[in-house]
């Protein structure tokens, strides 16, 4: 298919009369929107629960843990002077 053959099917596609749409079909979209919309409300809630939980956790276990304080030697140090 040439270009002028590809731009004939193409006009004579849109010169066809549009179909008719269906009375139901705004109202089956504004339901299925909403609940799409409110999946991704419940979704976003969730994630950032769950980002809050993580931190709160984290702040628990750096302050029981204290990871930053060096930890006792295992071993005496030798003396000298003694």
């Amino acid at each position: 298919m040439n270009r002028v053959e590809r731009e004939a099917a193409v006009r004579r596609i849109m010169d066809r009369a549009t179909p008719r749409v269906p009375p139901d079909l705004y109202a089956d979209a504004v339901r299925r929107g909403t609940r799409v919309l409110r999946r991704r409300r419940l979704t976003r809630r969730l994630m950032w629960l769950a980002l809050w939980a993580a931190g709160v956790a984290l702040l628990v276990w750096a302050l029981t843990a204290r990871p930053w304080v060096e930890p006792p030697s295992q071993t005496t140090p030798p003396l000298t002077d003694w």
